[in-house]
């Protein structure tokens, strides 16, 4: 429950800074922000403070900040014409639409930053953690059947002593099938254990070997500088894998299958599934439960998501605006707005589609870990 309330609350702040990101870079560069709101569609409660509205609306599905002179077709007081955002030069443009993404990277790095210099890295070591019980298929799996134990340490494989985890998989997978004995330490004491490995068969059609057991792990302290260094190559991670996630849903094979949700078949590949708000707060609900480390880690993910999303260059997002800015820096030609709202109309529709079949999946089939 903790988890849950953790996101909803997470996910109003993460927006609430974003958006904060484009309202202070645009009064920085003199833009005029007329409006400031949390959610879209009937206004529930605002306050005006200066020539800004400030305020809460009855969709909380993000928020926005309206900069006077960002559509070309909008009517603006000649008082204010020299401080709307078509008048200004390219660095501003870019600066305004730009903040939100970037105080979303930025709050990511922090919350990883704060996670591994509090929490340490973690190493695997060659101390069985779990002996998966069966297979996928539903067989017990090789290290089950032969009598292996969470707690024993890998000391050699077929004769090869390991040195690290990593060079105990890789011994492993080079013999699929194959009989081999198992040298471990278990409660201090030597024992070999004959296994029959398996075999799995990856894409190539290659043949490796499987054992059935994962590590433990073992912590180890760091400084703010290796901290930051960890930060830096976690952030890394999750953006090129929501960068690949982003692609296959958008794949037309994909965007039908997802379709078929809506048509009532409730069943899609984990690979292309969409998530919403209610599934996000479901996920934190399960990770709280094994740590608070991985809610850090979780509201990380969602800040580097929710900056990757607004920097794809369609507009009306922010990676559009600056397309946009950066077509007419280059061509020193204007574009005009009304050109614009097909490609506008087709994000908005995609953007909604999406959130209806993440919607209906977190309703009807709720998110498991």
């Amino acid at each position: 429950m903790f988890g849950g309330i953790l996101m909803v609350v997470a996910i109003s702040v993460f927006v609430l800074i974003h958006e904060a990101g484009h309202f202070l870079a645009a009064r920085a560069t003199g833009m005029k922000a007329t409006e400031f709101f949390l959610g879209f569609g009937p206004r529930i409660w605002s306050f005006r403070r200066g020539e800004t509205e400030f305020g809460v609306k009855a969709i909380p599905l993000g928020g926005y900040v309206r900069i006077a002179g960002m559509n070309d077709r909008e009517w603006v007081h000649p008082d204010d014409i020299h401080r709307t955002y078509r008048e200004q030069v390219f660095w501003k443009k870019s600066v305004v639409v730009l903040s939100g993404v970037t105080l979303n990277m930025l709050m990511a790095f922090l919350l990883l930053f704060g996670l591994f210099w509090v929490s340490g890295s973690f190493e695997f070591t060659t101390t069985v953690g779990r002996v998966s019980p069966e297979t996928s298929e539903g067989i017990a799996s090789p290290a089950a059947e032969a009598g292996l134990r969470d707690g024993d340490t890998l000391v050699a494989i077929d004769g090869v002593v390991v040195d690290g985890w990593d060079h105990a998989v890789s011994v492993i997978m080079a013999r699929p099938g194959k009989l081999v004995t198992i040298d471990v330490l278990r409660e201090g004491n030597p024992k070999s254990i004959e296994v029959t490995l398996g075999s799995v068969h990856p894409s190539t059609g290659e043949a490796t070997g499987f054992l059935g057991v994962s590590p433990s792990t073992r912590r180890i302290p760091v400084g703010p500088v290796r901290a930051a260094s960890l930060a830096a190559g976690a952030e890394w991670s999750i953006l090129t894998g929501t960068l690949e996630a982003l692609a296959r849903i958008v794949r037309p094979e994909s965007l039908a299958e997802l379709g078929g949700v809506l048509a009532g078949r409730n069943e899609v590949s984990d690979a292309i599934r969409p998530v919403s708000p209610i599934g996000l707060v479901q996920i934190g609900t399960q990770v709280a439960r094994v740590g608070i480390g991985n809610v850090v880690f979780l509201l990380a993910v969602v800040n580097v998501t929710l900056a990757i999303f607004n920097s794809l260059p369609l507009y009306p997002l922010d990676g559009g605006h600056f397309a946009v800015a950066l077509y007419e820096k280059v061509t020193r030609r204007r574009v005009d707005a009304r050109r614009l709202i097909p490609v506008a109309v087709t994000v908005v529709m995609l953007m909604v589609f999406l959130g209806l079949v993440a919607v209906v999946l977190d309703i009807v089939d709720p998110l498991t870990l």
